[in-house]
């Protein structure tokens, strides 16, 4: 379901606000089910495969710290 206009009636929040709530939800909830996907692989003695999570757990954690300054200016006004 995709809409032109901004809403947020249903919510409360205008949707480029909780679309980046939302983003960084997900990125956080990514970096925590790749720390299991790394010990797997850990356990599992594959280090490129466990190299490879690292990285993306890295980028995740990236963009939630990204999304938050984001989202932080503009619920303060920036």
């Amino acid at each position: 379901m995709t809409s032109s206009t901004e809403t947020g009636g249903v919510t409360g929040t205008p949707d480029k606000d909780y679309n980046l709530i939302w983003y960084v939800e997900a990125c956080l909830s990514n970096a925590l089910r790749l720390e299991s996907y790394i010990q797997d692989a850990e356990r599992n003695k594959d280090t490129q495969v466990a190299d490879l999570f690292r990285k993306a757990q890295a980028d995740s954690r990236k963009g939630a710290e990204l999304g938050k300054e984001l989202l932080r200016a503009r619920l303060s006004g920036g």
